[in-house]
């Protein structure tokens, strides 16, 4: 009696029927669930918004981003708030699920697949700044990573049928003007009397040129990352509208297919694969390969070694005069 009664415990021993990692798993797929609601609810709610507060039209609508609130009351001018800013914000908020559900449960052993596609995703970022900016720029991945994330799911968001934020050239020029300041922070690394110095060179006569040079950097960036995605919105927008007219006029006479824009099925989505995905894939590597090669250039390694080797010196000069 004794021993069964040992063994009538044991059976029902929360330990031993496994209930503590039973709760861990479920707590673990808890976690796991809200971080994906991350992900998909911000959306969710852009695209609820953009519904609610797309007015009807007819024809081709290429208007741009729409004004949901205008606050009153700031000293330059009204605070607008815009479509492509509730979207940018939306993406940022996906992109933070989504790295928290990467690195949601990491080992030191791993064999996971979300820990190896996190694992693959640092090691690519890690490689590409070290080979287009040296090791001196160490710790800069995460800044690319973040950029190529932010724009590529920007000019993807479109594909769900949400206003892509890339497609607004105040958002492009906030990320240009973002780049701009690190690159006059990295000039500025080598003296404030070399950062003047630099815009007198090769000669004198190129300072106007080379202060239209330096200012001219944010304004590109912006405008080449801007103009590329929106021009194959509207060229998209154009092509299915004309689908849809030419459809109607040749197969409009016959009662019921006529009602369909069967001309409109196939080659706009062909055509989607470039503009949508392809070039916006492209655009983001390209504004990060810019990112990289502005603020690497803006401060030679040559010229970054050399002074550090002056201040080393310095240092041993007043060393040894203390001494």
């Amino acid at each position: 009696m004794t021993e069964f009664k040992g063994e009538k415990g044991a059976r029902s021993s929360p330990a031993s029927r496994g209930d503590a990692p039973m709760t861990r798993d479920s707590r673990f797929r808890l976690v796991d669930g809200l971080l994906i609601a991350l992900m998909a609810a911000p959306l969710l709610c852009c695209l609820a918004l953009k519904v609610l507060f797309t007015p009807e039209s007819e024809g081709v609508d290429i208007s741009g981003a729409m004004i949901y609130l205008t606050v009153p009351g700031f000293p330059l001018q009204d605070l607008v708030i815009t479509e492509s800013q509730i979207n940018s914000w939306a993406i940022m908020l996906s992109i933070l699920g989504l790295c928290l559900y990467l690195t949601h449960g990491l080992t030191e052993k791993g064999g996971t697949k979300r820990q190896l596609i996190a694992e693959w995703i640092v090691e690519k970022c890690e490689g590409l700044v070290s080979a287009n900016m040296g090791e001196r720029f160490a710790g800069y991945e995460y800044l690319i990573a973040a950029i190529m994330a932010l724009s590529a799911l920007s000019s993807l968001s479109c594909l769900i049928g949400l206003f892509a934020p890339t497609g607004d050239v105040n958002v492009t020029a906030g990320w240009a003007i973002l780049v701009f300041a690190l690159v006059t922070y990295t000039k500025l690394q080598g003296g404030f009397l070399n950062y003047l110095k630099g815009f007198t060179e090769p000669i004198p006569v190129f300072t106007p040129m080379n202060f239209i040079s330096e200012f001219s950097l944010p304004v590109s960036m912006a405008f080449r990352h801007y103009g590329n995605v929106m021009s194959g919105a509207v060229i998209s927008a154009l092509i299915g509208a004309a689908l849809r007219g030419l459809s109607k006029t040749l197969l409009g006479w016959i009662p019921v297919i006529g009602q369909i824009p069967l001309l409109q099925i196939g080659l706009p989505a062909i055509l989607s694969i470039y503009f949508d995905v392809f070039s916006g894939l492209m655009q983001a590597f390209i504004f990060a390969m810019l990112t990289m090669l502005n603020v690497s250039g803006s401060f030679p390694q040559e010229a970054w070694e050399k002074r550090q080797e002056r201040k080393a010196i310095r240092k041993q000069r007043a060393a040894l005069a203390k001494a």
